[in-house]
Formats: C-alpha cells, structure tokens, sequence
C-alpha cells in the first residue's frame, strides 16, 4: 500500500502517517499540489493521496485527469471544518477524514483502497485445483497468464500470486489495457519524456517503471493493439523500455502478469495477437472457471459477501435462508463472482426478519431472481415449492412430495412431460406417481387443462 500524503496541517499529518505506517503503508509526502504531481510523474507512484482539505483538491483532480493519473483523493482536515470538507468532495475528492485522526478510521480508508477484503474465497475442488497451481508458481519468476470469463476474479488472482512471491513487499501495479485509448496506452506503459505530445508537460515515468523490482498485472491484454504489442514483447524479452520521446533505453526488473477473457489462440489465428507474444506471456496459464462451474464456492462466497455487506452498512448479520441458497445455487451467474457480489449486497439491504429469504434475491431490476428469467409456469411451481417448504413441520417427506408434484402439475396445465423437466424426475416416475395418487382417490389435473379429474 503506497500513500501519498500532501500538506502539512501542523502536524496532524504526521500523526496520519505514523499510523498508516504502522499499518505497513509505505508513506511519500509532498507539501503542496505541484509537489505532489512531481511525486506521481518521477516514478514512486501512489495507490492512495491523503491531501489537506486547505489545498486546492479541484486543482489537484484537474491536473490529475490532465495527465492521465489515476489514484483516489482523500481529503482531510480539522473536525469542524464542515464546508471545506463538503466542498472537497464536490472537487472530487473520494472521502473526508476528520483530524486528529482516528486510528481505526485511518486503517479502514487505507484496507478499502487496497482492497484488502478482496479474499480468494474457495470450496470447490475445482478452483483448489487452479490455486494449487498459483501457490506452486507465485515463488517462481515465469510471466504468468490468467485466462477465464469476465468476473471470474482474475485481479484478485494475479494480486495473490503477487502476495506470495520474492517481490510481494514490491510495489503491484495494475493497468487495464482495454480502458485506455490507444494512442495513450504506450504512454501510460513507458511513459514519457517533456514535449513528446501534446498535453505532455513534464517527464512522466509508466507503468514498467513505476512496478519496477514488483510485478506488473496487464489486465485485458487481448484488447491491446498488435503494433504496441511488438514494443511490449521487446520490453518483456530485453527488460529496457524507450520512453516517448526519449533516446535512451531504461532498464527495468519486474515480473509480468496478464489476463484475458478471450481465447489468445483464436486471436493469434485471426491476426489480432502476436504469438510470439503470447509464448512469452503463457509460460503458465492460470485458467478461472465459471462460476456456474464451481458450485461448492457459491454458497462459500455467498455468505462472505452477506457478511461483508451486512458490516459494511451497519445491519445485522443475517444468515442465507434454505429457498435463497437454492436460488443461488439454481442461478448460472452470467456475470460470475462480480455479479454475486452486487446480488449479495442487494440482498443484504433488501432482507427483512431473521434470515435472507428468496425474495430478497433480487435482479438489477429489482425481480426476483427465482422469477425473472422463468416462463409463468416454472414461476408458479417455484412460488409452489415455497408455500409448500414453509409447511414443513410435522409433515411426511411423501406428503410434501405428493403436494409439490400435484401443485407443479396444475401450473404446467397438466403437462406431465413440463412437470417433470421442472422438478426433474423423469416422465416415467411422474405418471408411476400419478396413477399412485389418483389409485388413492386423489384428483390429477388432465393434460392441457388447469383443472382436475379422478384418474391420471
């Protein structure tokens, strides 16, 4: 965790970085705006600026965003200082810390920033599997290629062979190749020299310098364009960079980490990637399952998040309900370990009662997720299911089996062939049910109709 803290405000400051020190923060200090941006360009980098809230924030967010920086601001300043710190955040500064600072509110700030709950959470022997290979390679030197589908936890995968190598106390550096423009990419990877461009008004040192003797995570690097690849390949296989601009080769020490959610062969067969790019950086390959393929680890990562969320927003602690762990275990989870996360933090701030029932599952846009994407008639047998599971108590297993059969038949019209696919039995155990029940004297509902009839 690097901070960067800027001002003075008699001392308090001080204070600020004795405490963020203790905490293992590696602290930079600058006295005002323009120091700081010359802390930033030189190289030392930051994850994390703590300005006094005195400083023009605006100022230092503009000239940021001009160069293309990008670290969050906190600002900080006297207690009652309330204006100046509504003003701060309307600059764009992320947070407000009063002073003296609290130690606990101090460490917080900096766990937020770095992510610090951002766990390998893991059941599934599957994933054990791919974590196995990550322990056995971390210690080595080798570039390492993280390949898996958008919201696997690629980042937090590269983070934790990085936190378990010779260079884990050695800045992590990050750059998602996709989300910067092309023509400022080679820039922000090499950075530049003074009068390169326009817009470059100083030396600016990149993203290889800046990780230099750490590791350096290209994330998305199948979005980069094939000419820049060719520089990229040079710097890896010669460990030198040329700057924009610049005449002299700089040398540079660092392991690389990168990531795709794309097959790299594919790319490499349509023009698109270099192979021998690819060679270099697919040394060992880190492949993520999906998330629908690791079942063990979703109801694992489930109640990590509705413990994390439920403390995050002061809220009890509620345990996931027996219906709102089938529905995520039922759910394929498009969007992978990303979106269980923000459907677990709905559902934290949406659950009411004792527990995270089903109905707190919720969508994006607000439905149910055991009903959102189903036909009218699997939502009437899950809402069947439920009605029948909170009568549970004191009932035999074949009472509630013959109830949850006869209810998903009347939903499905008397489609035997339907019901059975819902409640996935097969269509010969449905009708040897059936005639069971109409031999007891039971009503069955008749194919094609909601209504019923003695015999099956």
């Amino acid at each position: 965790m690097r901070l960067l803290i800027v001002g003075t405000l008699k001392g308090q400051l001080t204070t600020a970085t004795k405490i963020a020190m203790d905490k293992g923060a590696t602290v930079t200090h600058a006295e005002d705006n323009e120091q700081a941006l010359r802390v930033l360009r030189g190289g030392k980098g930051a994850d994390l600026v703590l300005a006094d809230v005195g400083l023009d924030i605006r100022d230092l967010v503009m000239r940021l965003e001009a160069e293309h920086i990008h670290v969050p601001i906190v600002a900080c300043g006297i207690s009652n200082d309330a204006r100046a710190a509504v003003a701060a955040i309307h600059a764009g500064a992320k947070e407000y810390i009063p002073l003296p600072p609290d130690p606990e509110l101090i460490a917080a700030v900096l766990a937020a920033v770095a992510n610090d709950s951002r766990d390998l959470i893991y059941r599934d022997e599957i994933m054990a599997r791919v974590i196995k290979l990550a322990q056995q390679v971390a210690t080595s030197h080798a570039s390492v290629l993280i390949t898996g589908e958008s919201g696997t936890g690629k980042e937090v995968m590269a983070r934790y062979v990085h936190a378990r190598s010779s260079r884990a106390r050695q800045p992590f550096i990050s750059i998602n190749c996709a989300a910067i423009p092309e023509h400022l990419l080679e820039s922000e990877l090499f950075g530049h020299e003074k009068g390169a461009f326009t817009g470059a008004v100083a030396r600016r040192i990149g993203k290889f310098e800046e990780a230099s003797g750490g590791t350096l995570l290209l994330d998305e690097i199948s979005e980069m364009d094939v000419r820049l690849q060719a520089k990229l390949l040079r710097a890896i296989q010669e460990r030198v960079i040329d700057r924009v601009g610049g005449g002299k080769p700089v040398p540079v020490d660092l392991r690389i980490i990168a990531t795709s959610n794309r097959n790299l062969t594919d790319a490499v067969r349509e023009g698109r990637f270099r192979e021998d790019l690819l060679f270099r950086l697919n040394v060992v390959n880190l492949k993520i399952p999906p998330l629908r393929e690791r079942p063990a680890d979703v109801l694992e990562l489930a109640q990590h998040f509705a413990r994390k969320y439920a403390e995050a927003n002061g809220v009890p602690v509620r345990p996931l309900g027996a219906q709102a762990r089938a529905v995520l275990i039922a759910n394929r989870w498009p969007g992978n370990v990303r979106e269980l996360e923000n459907t677990l933090h709905r559902a934290v701030l949406m659950a009411q009662g004792d527990e995270i029932g089903p109905e707190a599952i919720l969508s994006p846009d607000g439905d149910r997720l055991d009903l959102a994407k189903s036909s009218p008639a699997v939502a009437h047998a899950t809402m069947a299911a439920e009605q029948v599971t909170r009568a549970l108590v004191g009932r035999t297993v074949a009472d509630v089996e013959r109830d949850l059969i006869l209810e998903t038949l009347k939903h499905c019209l008397g489609n035997r062939t339907h019901a059975a696919n819902i409640l996935g039995i097969s269509i010969r155990t449905m009708r040897n049910k059936l005639n069971e029940y109409s031999d007891s004297g039971l009503p069955i509902p008749p194919p094609g109709s909601g209504e019923v009839r003695g015999a099956a």
